[in-house]
């Protein structure tokens, strides 16, 4: 290296003899920038919306890698090898946990035994509520049997609706998760990993206020979702889910579960009936069919917006407009 830019260094001196930078620090000038993307520890995420907020925290010191791109699902996502090697170079891996992501709990035990995993549905302060069957959405009293096949783990994923981060607090205690793992696996980018959180912390805040002041006016107004993801939604804003057309993505609903809702959309009045982008739209135009009630997208998983450290804030405003502009229509 010395050799290659010692009459480069030749030529700088010749050129410009005013300048006082000590020759040595030239190449630190060069490739300083280089060097340090050189350092940034691979990380690796699982969804976008988690992507995102690890994107933001990490700002500055590198770009997270993401297994579910485009417009994939984690309900029915089947690993590629590209994602496989991504999980064996990992030095970090953040996920929500087996019960949203149940393709990657074997490849993790496999693939990231060198990396720091977080399962952020453990994160300290979520608030986590109970699945809901669909239709009126009652809690279930009796687990279906594969709800047991976990029953000698630490504790039941099967046992929480895991569309955790659709509460922008829930996305304050994953933050915060998300963090403390950075910092411990990458002390030395500790001050830009933790200004970056506090910066994240400080827009959460506000996005909160604003979806708020978004839905207010249609609080009061019912509506049918494609699938129950809306939960934390739902609580957090007050807002009135009557019920879905299909308990998971992955499972088809049934003639009777379809006349089930459409009854429910004539008996609630409910006014909304919305797709998903990911799933087939022909089901919610059964259901609409012969009603009064106006059909409508919700992107839950972000599987339209491209992929960065905004990606969160322009889903959950997605999802507040579509929800105000369908319901005030009606």
């Amino acid at each position: 290296m010395k050799r290659a830019l010692g009459p480069a260094l030749k030529i700088l001196a010749l050129r410009m003899p005013t300048l006082a930078i000590p020759a040595l620090a030239i190449p630190v000038l060069l490739f300083g920038s280089t060097m340090r993307a050189a350092d940034a520890p691979v990380v690796v995420t699982s969804i976008k919306p988690i992507h995102s907020l690890v994107s933001a925290i990490m700002q500055g010191v590198g770009e997270p890698k993401l297994i579910v791109d485009g417009a994939a699902s984690p309900h029915t996502y089947n690993l590629k090898p590209s994602n496989a090697r991504a999980l064996q170079d990992a030095r970090v891996i953040f996920w929500v946990g087996p019960g949203l992501e149940a393709f990657l709990e074997k490849p993790l035990q496999a693939l990231g035994r060198d990396a720091s995993i977080a399962e952020l549905d453990n994160a300290p302060g979520l608030v986590k509520l109970p699945f809901r069957e669909g239709g009126a959405f009652e809690p279930h009293d009796d687990a279906p049997e594969h709800e047991h096949d976990h029953a000698e783990a630490d504790h039941d994923h099967d046992a929480f609706d895991t569309h955790l981060w659709l509460d922008p607090m829930n996305a304050k205690a994953m933050a915060a998760m998300i963090t403390t793992t950075l910092v411990a696996a990458d002390p030395a980018n500790a001050l830009t990993y933790q200004g970056n959180a506090k910066a994240l912390n400080d827009r959460l805040d506000a996005l909160d206020a604003e979806i708020k002041g978004i839905v207010a006016p249609v609080k009061g107004k019912p509506f049918i979702v494609f699938h129950d993801a809306y939960q934390y939604f739902e609580h957090r804003y007050g807002i009135r889910v009557a019920g879905s057309i299909t308990v998971s993505p992955e499972t088809i609903p049934g003639a009777e579960r379809v006349s089930e809702i459409r009854h429910k959309v004539g008996e609630l009045g409910a006014t909304c009936v919305f797709a998903e982008p990911q799933f087939e739209p022909r089901l919610v135009n059964v259901v609409i069919e012969g009603t009064r009630a106006k059909s409508g997208v919700l992107d839950p998983e972000a599987a339209t917006l491209k992929a960065g450290p905004d990606l969160y804030f322009t889903l959950m405003r997605g999802i507040a407009d579509s929800m105000k502009d369908c319901l005030s229509s009606t």
